[in-house]
């Protein structure tokens, strides 16, 4: 039963590398709002290396001459290292000579020390450099990553919880930061260190390097095989904070409905076996990283003391010099440090390349659809917007009506935004083998009030989905003013429609800001106005600072009825002469209804507006009203003719059946 629930937890909330097809989709997640994808798909370990590793180094290949400086240290740094310790051979051959003097001791500490402060002032330049460079890296990759994010559609934030995508900027773009930090260097310093050090030791006597260089496959076999288990157990770690950075963000965002249906208990029992799963792969992951600094190390003593043993046999029946023998032996254990040292990279190496593959998947994820080549934009010009539309174009080459063009000119022919919708034989399905629309038609004409309902799952909020592009249809076409929403630029289609959710969001920042959301470059007149109309503007000024009062936690220091309006407020600013209204009612009570409806009927006055409800009370002055169940339009017409017809929105509206 455990692990049961364990594996539904890791499938609901669990890191998605790369997003699958729809058919896994369907097989693996739930549905939201009857129809729409939600859930998570589990991650896998890295897959491609070598290219992972090509493009980590392309965020700081653009700082060549800093990385030249940095590498020129690095080798300086190296290269004072191995001088110094070779100057203990001449310093101890002449303490143990005829010829010993004090000051020929102090001559050669000086000439050690000022090349030590060399590599000293060479290493702590390479370090303050790599710094700078490696957190310039990690800054254009959150960069990216974000941009990235802002241009996906909203099935990849249907299909991926906030958590895990949070863990991607935080624990995932952190392990590339320590990698990039100190990693690289080291991993550039140690071969260099390696192949120094073996050059002297060949120099000073070939025969003990031979038996040095015997122990380097035994160390190379024990590195091999800690390494293999270590990189899946780390690509396993780095999964399981995912799941459980999404389960966290998920349940502290519920708490109240937590505490409401006292499931306390099955939280922290959920989260128990989230957090014990954690655990144990972090026990695997942080066990064999941490085993392989003390194995190298014991194989390193081990060849340490061969090679002392044999040497002082040969100092004593084959001449070879004190100072010779003290230095190989210095330089046999630097020898197996730089080895050791990248063998405990490799915790950090692994982590940083697991984290920047789930970096990399979610910037390779499928964007938002290109707009068509000579899209149609839309401009602004003094109270009323104009389609600008390229007479390249398919649209202009098909325009045979010219009544609404305003201008004319060598490239373009202009043409009012008035925000007539219409819908002809749409079809769509989130997943294409399951239909959530049946061939829907319907068309709403400037300044008209079209209503939605149904029960869940109907497809009502797929309609304004649609709309507003967020997913294309499969068949079938949806026009603004007679234009095919897709021949119209996605920003400039979103930024003529305006939005009233169920669930309000209000941004970290002060009730002033929050409204002018809906258009950045409104003055503050214009957002006192529009908080007038959507009947704001009483309870702002008795804020403790009014317009300047800051909101925090979503607004959690305003009722559900402020939010509301102020998001209301933001539509209100927006100018679109498009609005839809989805559920903008149903979590309020009755008075709080009566106000949000007073700012709504304000702002619907002169937009098309399209509002799915489930209190019919709401709808009844509606021009036509759509009753969908399951995907189809089985009745229309206004609130008179449908009560007449006796047919669904009757029972409905008079209590004879419930929306489910």
């Amino acid at each position: 039963m455990k692990e049961e629930r364990l594996n539904f937890l890791q499938a609901k909330y669990e890191s998605k590398l790369k997003p699958k097809s729809l058919e896994e989709l369907t097989k693996m997640t739930g549905t939201k709002g009857g129809h729409g994808p939600r859930g998570a798909m589990a991650a896998g370990k890295p897959k491609n290396t070598k290219d992972t590793i090509k493009r980590l180094l392309s965020y700081i290949s653009g700082e060549k001459l800093l990385l030249t400086i940095v590498f020129v240290c690095v080798i300086l740094q190296t290269v004072t290292s191995l001088i110094a310790g070779y100057m203990l051979r001449p310093i101890i051959n002449d303490l143990t000579g005829e010829d010993a003097s004090v000051s020929g001791l102090l001559k050669g500490l000086m000439v050690m020390t000022i090349i030590y402060v060399v590599g000293i002032f060479a290493q702590y330049l390479q370090q303050r450099i790599m710094i700078g460079v490696s957190q310039n890296a990690l800054m254009k990759l959150r960069n990216d990553l974000f941009q990235k994010l802002s241009k996906l559609p909203v099935k990849y934030f249907d299909t991926n919880s906030n958590g895990d995508i949070m863990s991607r900027f935080t624990n995932d773009v952190d392990s590339v930061g320590q990698m990039l930090n100190s990693t690289v260097i080291q991993l550039f310093s140690g071969i260099i260190q390696i192949v120094g050090t073996l050059g002297l030791m060949i120099y000073t006597n070939w025969i003990l390097t031979l038996i040095t260089i015997v122990m380097i496959p035994l160390m190379m076999k024990a590195l091999k095989a800690i390494t293999k288990r270590s990189r899946k157990y780390y690509s396993s770690q780095q999964a399981a904070i995912g799941t459980m950075n999404g389960y966290i963000e998920e349940t502290m965002t519920g708490q109240r409905v937590v505490k409401v249906f006292n499931h306390e208990e099955e939280a922290e029992e959920e989260f128990e076996y989230l957090n014990e799963d954690l655990r144990n792969k972090q026990i695997k992951a942080q066990f064999f990283g941490g085993i392989m600094g003390p194995v190298m190390g014991n194989l390193s003593q081990v060849s340490y003391a061969l090679t002392a043993c044999i040497g002082g046999v040969l100092c004593v029946a084959n001449g070879f010099d004190v100072g010779g023998l003290t230095i190989f032996v210095n330089y046999s254990r630097q020898f197996s440090m730089p080895i050791n040292n990248l063998a405990m990279q490799v915790n950090t190496i692994f982590a940083a390349l697991a984290g920047a593959e789930r970096v990399f998947a979610a910037m390779d994820a499928e964007p938002e659809t290109m707009d068509i080549e000579d899209c149609i934009t839309i401009k602004e010009e003094k109270d009323r917007n104009l389609y600008v539309i390229p007479k390249a174009g398919d649209y202009a080459k098909n325009l045979t009506d010219r009544s609404d063009i305003v201008s004319e000119d060598e490239l373009y022919l202009y043409k009012e935004v008035k925000g007539a919708v219409t819908l002809n034989n749409v079809t769509f399905g989130y997943i294409p083998e399951t239909i959530v629309l049946k061939d829907i038609s319907l068309y709403a004409k400037p300044g008209q009030k079209i209503a939605f309902v149904g029960s869940t799952g109907a497809g009502k909020t797929t309609i304004t989905n649609l709309i507003n592009r967020f997913y294309d249809v499969q068949s079938g076409e949806i026009l603004i003013d007679g234009i095919p929403v897709k021949s119209i630029r996605r920003d400039d289609l979103r930024r003529n429609i305006a939005m009233v959710l169920q669930d309000t969001h209000l941004f970290t920042g002060s009730v002033m800001e929050n409204i002018r959301y809906g258009r950045l470059e409104a003055t503050d007149e214009e957002v006192i106005e529009a908080a007038k109309i959507a009947s704001a503007h009483s309870f702002i000024i008795r804020l403790e600072n009014g317009y300047d009062t800051i909101l925090e936690g979503d607004g959690s220091n305003l009722s559900q009825g402020q939010r509301q309006l102020i998001n209301i407020a933001r539509a209100a600013i927006s100018k679109a002469p498009i609005l839809i209204l989805d559920e903008a009612t149903s979590s309020v009570d009755t008075r709080t209804e009566k106000h949000i409806e007073h700012g709504m009927d304000r702002i619907m006055s002169s937009r098309t507006t399209l509002v799915i409800a489930h209190r019919l009370s709401t709808v009844r002055d509606s021009n036509a009203i759509m009753v969908l169940e399951k995907g189809s339009i089985i009745e229309r017409g206004d609130h008179k003719e449908l009560l007449e017809e006796k047919g669904r929105y009757y029972e409905l509206y008079t209590g004879k059946s419930e929306l489910t």
